[in-house]
């Protein structure tokens, strides 16, 4: 059979269907001679509109390890649930893990989140990452301890927003309270946080100016905890090995102070007054049997709250301040001298 043959007989056999069916609808028992046309589109479910894609802000930041940043991914979380964007908090094993924060910040590059709060380490280390970051279209926020400004510049990391507190203000109201109480010749030491973080810098310039102003003070040392309760002891140790006669002690953070209290107990040295930095939880008792003479409460929540509220004013176009600094509370312990 020839092409032409079988198409003539297709197109011949399908003129017979279609007036069959015809002749059927024809006859219908409603009695009716109109033919009804579906259109078949209707039987195509609609699609449902696209979803807008859920705004990603990732939170970097030093360590769980330590109460204070507990506190400021829980001011970030309310942000989170005001805002109705996605949080994803990345921590450090410890707070000298610079190293790690860098690979979180390459990571959340790879992620392509929107933004990335970032309470840095180290003030330099982590810039370039973070321009790395920026060039990637994510936005920058920096919160707690402010990177180094002018290395930012020289590698293009400009306009970053800056939350924080007053770290040296907040230090001096604290080591103050501690110098006003030594009327005779005596001997203190301070300790400090990771010697390249700008918050810990500014905490030792903030202690120190407090105790110049009190010519009976001398300084005779000064050292780092690195921020953590067992260095805070390590040092302290050291301290007063080298200073059996000292009198006073500044720590720039309240683990590092934890750890000194404990080691001035253990060693017979409660005569020591010891100022600190944070307001943790944790030291809530040693305020209260006057281990510990002062601290500085920096308001963690707040900071976290504002540095997702800001990346996410400026993922809308909004323009965020420079700089914002949040007031730090002075906290004194119930037993002093």
């Amino acid at each position: 059979m020839s092409a032409t043959h079988f198409t003539h007989a297709s197109l011949l056999r399908g003129f017979w269907v279609v007036f069959f069916v015809l002749a059927l609808v024809g006859c219908g028992s409603t009695g009716s001679s109109s033919l009804t046309l579906i259109d078949a589109t209707s039987a195509i479910p609609a699609t449902a509109p696209a979803a807008q894609p859920t705004v990603q802000i990732g939170l970097v930041m030093k360590t769980l390890t330590n109460p204070f940043f507990i506190e400021m991914e829980r001011g970030a979380r309310r942000a989170e649930a005001e805002l109705g964007i996605e949080l994803i908090v990345k921590t450090a094993a410890q707070e000298t893990s610079i190293d790690q924060q860098i690979a979180i910040v390459n990571d959340l590059i790879d992620t392509r989140v929107d933004a990335i709060v970032i309470a840095p380490g180290d003030s330099t280390s982590l810039i370039p990452v973070l321009h790395e970051a920026r060039q990637a279209g994510i936005i920058i926020v920096n919160i707690d301890n402010r990177l180094d400004m002018a290395v930012a510049e020289k590698l293009g990391l400009v306009g970053v927003p800056f939350i924080s507190v007053d770290n040296e203000a907040g230090a001096y109201d604290s080591a103050r309270v501690i110098s006003d109480q030594l009327t005779t010749r005596t001997k203190v030491a301070i300790m400090q946080g990771i010697p390249t973080a700008q918050n810990a810098i500014d905490r030792e310039q903030g202690a120190r100016r407090a105790f110049r102003e009190n010519p009976n003070i001398t300084i005779v040392a000064t050292a780092s905890g690195f921020w953590k309760i067992d260095e805070g002891y390590k040092v302290a140790a050291q301290f007063l090995t080298e200073h059996p006669d000292l009198g006073a002690i500044f720590c720039a953070n309240d683990m590092m102070a934890l750890g000194t209290i404990r080691f001035l107990s253990e060693h017979g040295y409660d005569h020591v007054l010891v100022a600190a930095f944070d307001n943790l939880q944790e030291v809530q008792p040693t305020l209260q049997d006057g281990s510990l003479q002062a601290t500085i409460d920096q308001q963690a929540a707040e900071q976290g709250y504002l540095g997702v509220q800001y990346a996410y004013k400026m993922l809308q176009g909004e323009t965020v301040p420079t700089e914002t600094m949040i007031s730090t509370l002075l906290v004194t312990g119930t037993r002093q001298p």
